[in-house]
């Protein structure tokens, strides 16, 4: 069984890998203010960007869907691995060696399978890498070189070659102590007569590397006549690859996909090749698949949809590079960037068009001229007969219906004299409307069993909002004056609590009137309370976390954890004031509660137990009227 990692260990991981490094692996961030960093949340769609991160404390919040947590839990929710495979993957980031306790360490037996899986095809990628220096790989030299690409090309993206033989990678990988159930689950190796094989075999290997540069899988293009194989073979679906979630070149093109708010979606793999090397560094591609919704969102959390993104595809001209654009379109108005498309002269992809033309072709190709939706629409009104009453008609009826799902109104409208424009319809208003009405119709039929499209929707933003899930007991009123002050009073013990203790460890949990508040401060106090916070505010966030009883209390610390302060100066004058205002409402509430309970009890009440209850009365109300002289001071 896998000894447990050693706390100080886990503790060293937390502190040496920055949370926002770790984040911008995956999406792109930009400054929220107050230290934080903001982008479009990974765990839900949105368009507007409600996920921050706090480098400070180590911690992320996403305000729409109320996911939260430190480095390592997004790791976990992110890549779906084990709170050990995490350590362990940040540990090896960082060049921290781990220790285990019950036993030691056996690396074969005691870390995670995708822990594992990673490993196992970072050295087979190594292994291909050093194979296509060998004699047998001339053929692939070859063919990189017919294509316009060099040694240095080739060793840039890591593209090496599988030798023709039966077993050798196989035979390799358990030389390095990985199992044969390993390698079979990997998609290295295969089931053969007599024990597994390689899978791929006399092939020029690209390795396929997820957003945060792991090799995930492969992708092998044939070069022999003799080889009765596809012409391309993938990586079969593992538990590490999946086709429909990965982008060819992903690793190599985010930060400048980020930075440029731009993207250019190509067909293969030498494609992409061809455009980094001619400077068009944020070339992607599928692998195997056709462009779809996960794909989009991968792009999107990297363009964070700031108005002046661009997507531009790259199809041949072809019939299947014209269906290949249509389906693309099918899923245009999931983004929020623009997108276009680009067919290179003669039909030629970026590869050829480098070969023929040079790296200046290949950059005028990219820059975006035809807006995708205006190709498709064409490629539509293009099967018909446009000299006929009838055949515009027809026209009108296959490309109304794509118009019509355009989410923003304006862009509709304009979209909408274009297509009038295209079929040769006079009436551009009778268009128009007979769109307007389709996308109401759509509307209306969606809102009588889920509510309107996504598309007619108020803002992903504003429906993720409402989603939400709350913490248990119930929903806070954050109209409440008593609720907002107990929130401030909780990000200042749980951000600042530097300002707060040690008063604010006297108060106690019933101070806080909304049950999800008493829960955080009960957090608080068994984590040792806010003076903790005072030598380590990681360490002691870490330690808050781990006490909460429940995932939705947990989603709340993290959420108060990043949130940001109303007030302009956060100093010991803002604190003081949130200190005495709960304070002093929690006193007036016991006031209330006890003269109350004297006006029920009425002539009945004891005489000791009146002069007493009339005693606390009296000492409650001189503290709470030094509280509103003297402030802070009088705590």
């Amino acid at each position: 069984m896998a000894g447990r990692i050693n706390d100080d260990d886990v503790k060293a991981v937390r502190d040496a890998v920055p949370i926002d490094a770790v984040v911008s692996e995956y999406l792109q961030l930009r400054n929220a203010g107050g230290g934080n960093l903001k982008g479009l949340c990974p765990f839900h769609d949105e368009k507007s960007p409600s996920f921050q991160v706090s480098p400070s404390k180590g911690l992320f919040h996403c305000f729409g869907c109320q996911e939260g947590g430190d480095t390592i839990a997004f790791v976990q929710k992110i890549d779906h691995l084990t709170f050990a495979e995490v350590v362990e993957r940040l540990a090896a980031k960082a060049g921290i060696t781990l220790r285990y306790e019950e036993g030691g360490y056996n690396p074969s037996h005691q870390r995670g399978e995708r822990i594992r899986l990673v490993e196992a095809h970072k050295v087979a990628a190594q292994f291909y890498v050093d194979q296509l220096n060998g004699p047998e790989a001339e053929i692939g030299r070859a063919f990189l070189a017919d294509r316009g690409f060099d040694q240095a090309a080739a060793a840039h993206f890591g593209v090496g070659y599988s030798p023709a033989g039966w077993d050798h990678l196989t035979r390799f990988l358990r030389g390095k102590g990985f199992s044969d159930k390993e390698l079979i689950t990997s998609g290295l190796s295969q089931d053969g007569r007599r024990g597994p094989i390689d899978r791929f075999r006399g092939r020029l290997m690209w390795p396929i590397r997820d957003t945060a540069g792991d090799v995930v899988g492969f992708g092998a293009r044939k070069l022999r006549d003799d080889d009765n194989g596809p012409k391309y073979l993938n990586t079969p679906e593992t538990p590490i690859y999946k086709k429909s979630q990965v982008l060819y070149g992903i690793d190599l093109a985010k930060k400048d996909i980020a930075k440029s708010s731009r993207a250019v979606v190509v067909e293969g793999y030498t494609d992409v090749m061809a455009c980094h090397l001619a400077g068009v560094t944020t070339a992607i591609a599928t692998c195997g698949t056709a462009f779809g919704g996960d794909h989009i969102k991968i792009l999107r959390r990297l363009l964070m949809d700031n108005g002046s993104a661009r997507v531009i595809f790259t199809f041949d001209g072809d019939a299947a590079g014209q269906k290949a654009a249509l389906r693309a379109f099918e899923d245009d108005q999931k983004f929020a960037a623009e997108t276009y498309i680009a067919i290179a002269p003669d039909n030629m992809d970026p590869c050829d068009l480098r070969l023929v033309k040079g790296d200046d072709a290949v950059r005028d190709l990219v820059e975006p001229r035809t807006p995708l939706f205006e190709f498709a629409l064409r490629q539509i009104v293009g099967r018909y007969d446009l000299e006929t009453p009838a055949g515009r008609a027809a026209a009108l009826d296959e490309a109304a219906p794509v118009v019509a799902k355009i989410k923003t109104g304006s862009v509709q409208r304009e979209v909408a004299v274009q297509l009038a424009g295209f079929i040769g319809i006079l009436d551009q208003e009778y268009v128009v409307h007979r769109i307007n009405q389709l996308a109401q119709w759509a509307r209306g039929r969606g809102g009588d069993r889920r509510g309107p499209a996504p598309a007619a929707r108020g803002g992903a933003r504003h429906q993720q909002v409402q989603a939400a899930p709350v913490p248990s007991g119930p929903a806070l009123n954050l109209r409440s004056p008593a609720h907002r002050t107990e929130r401030e009073l909780l990000k200042l013990a749980l951000q600042r609590p530097e300002l707060v203790a040690p008063a604010f460890d006297a108060y106690g949990a019933d101070e806080f009137t909304a049950p999800p508040y008493t829960a955080v401060r009960q957090c608080i106090e068994e984590a040792g309370g806010a003076e903790q916070g005072l030598a380590d505010s990681r360490e002691y966030l870490v330690r808050v976390l781990d006490a909460t009883p429940n995932e939705s209390v947990r989603k709340l610390i993290t959420e108060l954890a990043v949130e940001v302060f109303h007030g302009k100066s956060i100093d010991e004058t803002y604190a003081g004031e949130h200190l005495v205002k709960v304070r002093l409402r929690a006193v007036d509430r016991r006031i209330n509660d006890v003269q109350s309970s004297l006006a029920r009890l009425g002539s009945n009440v004891a005489p000791d137990h009146l002069a007493a209850a009339q005693n606390e009365v009296w000492v409650l109300q001189q503290y709470a009227q030094t509280l509103r002289n003297h402030g802070a001071a009088a705590l």
